[in-house]
């Protein structure tokens, strides 16, 4: 049609109309998840830019309950198409790692996720809060002295320079030392 947006806006309103159409509608667990990623790979084939796709996967395609396999499938398909573009897709691979700590309870997804995110997705425009998941990720993994050295790096190499979040990384370290000293048996 020489209008790859256009056509791709056409494939993701027909992709998002598939499971009702006249007379019957097709409940999400049972499409063909393949046949699913292809189509969306295509939209974003014909439209790089575009969010809509990884929206649709990470967040309608991606909620599929209660079956896991679908749900991962869709978090990968996430990460995949995040590599390709990570300053502009950050935000659903974002969304893909909250979906594996606390619907697929997968921290070590969640962490290969979020560590993508910290690795990847390095322009200015990336919110601090999503280059950090994976800190948040390892405390919740019981990575305590990982979480420390990574929480002082962040605040002794001025990388972040919001002073709200300066602070809260500054409290979020003395809390996690308080909790040590506490913890930790007194010597008489």
């Amino acid at each position: 049609m020489g209008e790859p947006i256009a056509a791709a806006n056409l494939l993701s309103l027909y992709l998002q109309a598939f499971d009702t159409q006249p007379g019957i509608s097709i409940p999400f667990k049972d499409l063909d998840y393949v046949k699913v990623e292809s189509w969306l790979t295509s939209i974003l084939e014909l439209d790089p830019p575009g969010q809509y796709p990884l929206m649709m996967a990470s967040q309608v395609y991606g909620q599929v309950l209660p079956d896991l396999k679908k749900q991962r499938q869709m978090g990968e398909f996430v990460y995949r198409q995040f590599l390709i573009d990570p300053n502009r897709r950050w935000r659903w691979l974002a969304h893909a790692a909250i979906m594996a700590k606390h619907r697929l309870n997968d921290p070590a997804l969640a962490l290969r996720y979020t560590r993508a995110l910290s690795e990847h997705a390095t322009a200015s425009s990336v919110p601090d809060w999503a280059k950090q998941m994976h800190i948040f990720v390892l405390e919740d993994m019981g990575e305590i002295e990982t979480v420390k050295i990574l929480l002082g790096g962040l605040l002794v190499s001025g990388t972040v320079t919001d002073t709200h979040e300066v602070h809260f990384l500054t409290e979020r370290l003395k809390a996690l030392q308080s909790a040590e000293k506490s913890s930790t048996p007194s010597k008489r």
